[in-house]
């Protein structure tokens, strides 16, 4: 008994098995029980690694002095709403990573992760890049590529879990729109 199906593309593996003592048998309401755990406990590991990276960002360069001091137009969003969308966004993205691996994502299409964690770090690095630092020009080539990556993740996503690419398209609507706010900002 290698592997049990828990729901369809979840799967129970070998590793889980062996840690429940051979001679013990556990009932269906107990096997669904440690199941629903070990659910539960990846998911709050692949929903808080990104939202920490992001907290831990906005915590140490989150004052955005130069973002502030410069002359903006009505639409660009105040600091507040920046730092808050990119937290719901490494929400988002981690609660779709998580469905996307749950249903083998990541093992079936191999650039996926890669892609996956591109996104994870180009999202973490245009905080202090643009808004602590200053660098516009910088700030937009990290802001298409993180849009690059973003959209291949969707389309990733799209293929194996329609949930997860539903959660990636209000990430796309921010990344473009902070690419759009990114490019007003070398002209200010």
């Amino acid at each position: 008994m290698s592997s049990q199906t828990l729901h369809p593309g979840f799967m129970l593996d070998q590793t889980i098995i062996t840690t429940i003592p051979t001679n013990y048998k556990l009932s269906k309401r107990e096997k669904k029980i440690f199941r629903a755990k070990r659910a539960l406990r990846s998911l709050f590991i692949a929903v808080s690694i990104p939202l920490s990276l992001t907290m831990t960002i906005i915590l140490l360069f989150g004052s955005g002095h130069r973002y502030r001091a410069v002359p903006k137009p009505f639409w660009f969003p105040p600091l507040w709403l920046i730092h808050l969308a990119s937290l719901g966004s490494s929400f988002l993205m981690g609660f779709a990573g998580w469905l996307f691996w749950a249903d083998g994502g990541f093992h079936a299409q191999s650039n996926a992760l890669p892609l996956y964690i591109t996104h994870i770090s180009v999202s973490v690095v245009w905080d202090p890049l643009v808004l602590v630092i200053g660098a516009a020009w910088l700030g937009l080539v990290f802001c298409l590529i993180h849009f690059g990556t973003l959209f291949a993740c969707y389309r990733s996503f799209r293929r194996v879990n329609p949930f997860a690419k539903d959660l990636a398209k209000p990430c796309l609507a921010w990344v473009a729109y902070l690419t759009l706010v990114n490019y007003k900002l070398i002209y200010l």
